[in-house]
């Protein structure tokens, strides 16, 4: 009995060191500017965050301690990213969460945002929901997005993606939307996806930014 308190108390004090490491506006914009998947800079950071090195480093220490990011070493460069998708999927979440509490918060979020994005490695935002409700209408995955269907499996590889029987993450999963409260597609095929159509020239990515233009070529994706 005893061990299982210790083990209870050790859960829930991890729980709210997690809690504790994103409760800083400065963290969270830097967990945020994270989610576009790259690998940024600790002046990369401070610069988005709006504060000085040495605070970023402060910063950048803590939310290394509870394994919401890592960092790379590449010659005299250190590298900061997120910990994993699950990190990106839990900011997501939240963030949608924050859209419940006061006018302030739907104000604040970008309109550019809303229509095209990166969720870590894959597509969100209007036109990502817009595609998982076409995959779901030409059957391609479940209603759930939990599955690929045999006519999906079908369809993606003659879109150039082979659908694996078994992978390391899920093979697809829906990813509840912050800003459209409605799902797009995560997982693997969700990230081969968002590949393909940046391959394509179908969307392009900005440089430091989470945001994604739809370009003209865009026409050929499931939502138009």
């Amino acid at each position: 009995m005893a061990n299982l308190i210790r083990k209870e108390v050790t859960f829930e004090s991890s729980i709210a060191a997690i809690g504790a490491a994103m409760s800083d506006i400065s963290r969270v914009k830097i967990l945020s500017a994270l989610m576009d998947g790259r690998a940024w800079t600790a002046t990369e950071l401070s610069s988005v965050a709006n504060i000085s090195a040495s605070t970023a480093s402060s910063h950048l220490s803590k939310l290394l301690d509870c394994q919401l990011i890592t960092v790379v070493a590449q010659g005299k460069h250190r590298y900061f990213r997120l910990a994993g998708k699950d990190i990106a999927e839990l900011m997501e979440s939240m963030m949608g969460i924050s859209l419940n509490h006061g006018v302030h918060a739907r104000v604040s979020t970008p309109v550019h945002l809303r229509k095209a994005r990166t969720c870590y490695d894959h597509l969100a935002g209007e036109v990502a929901v817009k595609i998982y409700d076409s995959l779901c209408q030409q059957q391609w995955i479940t209603e759930n997005g939990s599955m690929i269907t045999l006519s999906g499996i079908q369809y993606f590889h003659e879109m150039g993606i082979d659908v694996p029987s078994k992978h390391s993450r899920k093979i697809c999963c829906a990813c509840l939307d912050w800003s459209e409260r409605r799902f797009h597609l995560g997982g693997y095929v969700g990230a081969a996806l968002f590949s393909l159509y940046e391959s394509k020239g179908w969307l392009t990515r900005h440089l430091g930014y989470r945001e994604v233009t739809i370009t003209e070529k865009g026409v050929m994706l499931p939502t138009y």
